[in-house]
């Protein structure tokens, strides 16, 4: 006589439970696997069926069929102890997260050599950790907080411009570059090769210093440039003028600028108020980050000025000139796109944080 087919029974809310595992995309395959197999076995199966239906091997729902028999769901996890012993001392592990924001005695922060040396392990183990822990102590993140008390009013007044621009007018972000240096380097270096990288010399003669007005039009792109020697409410005033004749007429002119003093010049505001179509938008102080000219001027530092050698001032404004007119060819605009609640948020949450520290 044929022994009986022992079956495992289930109650609904178990059924439910293992059902859910089995058609959970999120679920552990181990997981779903060991759930498929009591509700096979919960259905009558025999062991060599379910084997053969799961392609794993009758030790294997035999133990799940088991370990479920004894336990119910909690005898489907794995039991403590189970996978890859650590390979780092526990404590060294802990004294390289919680040690690394105390700097050592003379230094401002760790290096993975230091720390390393300082507990005992590999460097390479240390940054290991630090990678794991998502801690980056050779980083550090600039920052300044406005004290303006009119600054959310400032704040959504260019916020506003941004993310719904006025019906015939134009939204120009103005700024002047002051101090770009016209540097020579006092030997030639090696261009970018196959093997190594661009070599410059450390040092340099100067030959002067000029200043980039630019206004950035929000809408396309576009910009209005012009150099000067200075940058005193003169030369605003020069280049203002310049605005005024290159744009059209009949269109209002909201400028956008920072609270440099020749930007409020007694007599920077009298010609303002003799052209009522031009409307100022000062910035928060200290947040010239709201000026999206400013990155303008970070491009063409960095792909202009800083990079070039040039043996004279005027040298230096036929690079920044070409670099313009290349750029004029194909004009890139900056889309404002971050929400204006947000970022007050996060101001907050500095505030906080400095204030706490």
């Amino acid at each position: 006589m044929a022994r009986p087919i022992s079956t495992i029974e289930l109650t609904p809310d178990e059924r439910s439970t293992l059902r859910r595992r089995v058609s959970s995309p999120a679920i552990a395959q181990r997981d779903a696997l060991r759930a498929r197999i009591v509700l096979l076995r919960a259905e009558g199966l025999k062991e060599t069926d379910v084997a053969a239906a799961t392609g794993t091997s009758m030790t294997t729902v035999s133990l799940w069929s088991k370990r479920f028999e004894e336990k119910g769901l909690e005898g489907l996890a794995d039991r403590p102890g189970r996978g890859r012993k650590p390979w780092l001392d526990p404590d060294k592990v802990r004294r390289v997260v919680s040690g690394v924001t105390q700097p050592p005695k003379g230094s401002q922060r760790w290096s993975t050599r230091t720390m390393a040396k300082e507990v005992g392990m590999s460097h390479q183990s240390v940054h290991t950790i630090w990678k794991d822990s998502k801690l980056e102590p050779h980083l550090v993140r600039t920052f300044k907080i406005s004290n303006d008390p009119k600054f959310e009013e400032k704040f959504w007044d260019i916020i506003g411009l941004y993310l719904n621009p006025p019906d015939k007018a134009l939204i120009l972000c103005c700024d002047e570059k002051c101090q770009c240096q016209a540097l020579e380097r006092t030997q030639p270096g090696l261009p970018l090769g196959i093997g190594h990288i661009r070599t410059k010399t450390h040092d340099y003669k100067r030959h002067g210093t000029i200043t980039l007005f630019a206004a950035l039009n929000y809408l396309d792109g576009k910009l209005i440039t012009r150099t000067e020697k200075k940058h005193t409410h003169v030369e605003w005033l020069r280049f203002l003028r310049q605005i005024e004749k290159e744009v059209p007429k009949d269109v209002t002119v909201h400028v956008i600028a920072d609270n440099y003093a020749t930007h409020k010049h007694k007599k920077v505001k009298a010609w303002l108020a003799k052209h009522k179509r031009f409307q100022m938008h000062f910035t928060p102080t200290s947040s010239s980050w709201m000026d999206l000219v400013e990155r303008f001027f970070g491009e063409i530092t960095k792909d202009c000025i800083r990079e070039g050698s040039f043996q004279s001032v005027q040298d230096l404004v036929d690079a920044i000139e070409e670099y313009l007119a290349t750029r004029a060819e194909e004009p890139k605009r900056y889309v404002w796109k971050a929400k204006g609640e947000e970022i007050l948020r996060k101001i907050a949450k500095a505030k906080e944080a400095v204030l706490k520290s």
